[in-house]
């Protein structure tokens, strides 16, 4: 099944980071890898989040959490283009 990276990260702005941890795990694009990347620096796993990160070719950016969510969806919107 296809991963819906903006309901994944809906419910991680939501406060269900279990539920979105469950939506991107079993996936490895790109996209899918920074929004777990995400999820852990979120749970404060910061060497899981730098696994991720590093599985998508990107470095643990310096940006908040906020910041980073924010990048992610416009990383969405992007995509959809």
């Amino acid at each position: 099944m296809a991963l819906d990276n903006k309901q994944a990260l809906d419910l991680a702005g939501a406060g269900r980071w279990d539920d979105a941890h469950e939506m991107v795990q079993a996936h490895s694009d790109k996209l899918a890898c920074l929004i777990h990347a995400y999820l852990h620096r979120v749970e404060g796993d910061l060497g899981n989040a730098r696994y991720w990160y590093n599985r998508a070719r990107e470095a643990m950016p310096a940006n908040t959490e906020e910041q980073e969510l924010e990048r992610l969806y416009r990383l969405i919107s992007d995509q959809r283009k």
